[in-house]
């Protein structure tokens, strides 16, 4: 088994020093899914939701879960982020998240791309909760991520 790199030699939480890294072009891909029922669905498409636009609000906070990524998750390094871009796509069963996060730096964005379709789908579930009492969400998973070398 490899060892684990956010742990020092006594197995204490350690984050990790990339000064050592270069600075690439990292891009990271991720999605996710929130179940909903069809009146749930239709109050969507039609803007009905009392708490106003849910698509572009979920995407909207989605963008702002990236970039607090260090914030939340305590070894996370705070990164500059260049693009976040959040998507929502309506389907007949609920509704799918796709997020993108881009950086040129040391260290990866999968867990800003994670955390935006999260905190996406997070606010989808606040927004409909008064309406939709069985809602599930689910398929959160990292899509892709790159790295390319500055030339």
């Amino acid at each position: 088994m490899n060892k684990l790199s956010h742990t020092d030699s006594e197995g204490k939480a350690n984050m990790v020093d990339v000064g050592h890294k270069p600075n690439q072009v990292r891009v990271a891909k991720a999605e996710g899914f929130i179940k909903l029922s069809k009146e749930t669905i239709r109050l969507i498409n039609e803007n009905q939701m009392k708490k106003g636009d849910v698509l572009t609000i979920a995407e909207i906070a989605g963008i702002q879960g990236a970039k607090r990524t260090s914030d939340l998750i305590p070894l996370c390094h705070p990164l500059q982020l260049t693009k976040v871009d959040v998507k929502t796509k309506v389907e007949k069963d609920g509704v799918r998240i796709s997020s993108m996060a881009k950086c040129i730096g040391q260290t990866g964005v999968e867990m800003e791309a994670l955390n935006a379709a999260s905190v996406a789908l997070l606010t989808i579930y606040d927004m409909c909760k008064a309406v939709d009492k069985q809602m599930v969400i689910s398929e959160i998973k990292l899509i892709e991520k790159t790295k390319v070398d500055i030339d």
